[in-house]
């Protein structure tokens, strides 16, 4: 089994493919078209307390823990596609990582290429609070860890 790249080595595998793109209309596009892949989230899952609390629109982000591997399994969704296209890339980065690597690796990429300034204030307000619900899911998870690994 092929073992998943780290989150920096994916941060520039995406940074290159954003690279293809010189008009900024093609990066929102194609941002757009991520949204669109993005398998939806169960509507199960669409619950309250998985809301993400500081985005215009609706996102809801849940996280699974695998023990065995220790790494954390992230799943989201958006009534908004471009808010989809940026939930795609954070679980790209983040989803199925250890939570100390999610912790020690923040996101670069976003004003690497050039979507910080895409993105009305309201959107950059939304991608920063995805971001630190995972921070604080991955900050918990890793305390876990290091309770188990003490323990043990």
């Amino acid at each position: 089994m092929e073992r998943a790249a780290a989150i920096a080595e994916e941060q520039e595998r995406i940074i290159e493919e954003f690279a293809l793109f010189e008009d900024p209309r093609e990066k929102l596009e194609y941002l757009i078209e991520l949204g669109k892949a993005l398998p939806p989230l169960e509507e199960r899952h669409r619950t309250e307390g998985n809301k993400v609390r500081g985005c215009q629109s609706q996102v809801w982000l849940v996280a699974e823990y695998d023990e065995a591997g220790r790494r954390l399994r992230l799943r989201a969704d958006s009534d908004a596609i471009i808010v989809r296209g940026l939930i795609a890339l954070l679980l790209r980065l983040y989803s199925d990582r250890p939570p100390a690597e999610i912790l020690a690796t923040p996101p670069e990429l976003f004003e690497r290429v050039g979507l910080g300034r895409l993105l009305t204030p309201g959107r950059q307000n939304g991608l920063y609070a995805m971001i630190r619900r995972i921070q604080q899911l991955a900050s918990v998870y890793a305390r876990l860890d290091e309770g188990r690994i003490a323990a043990s």
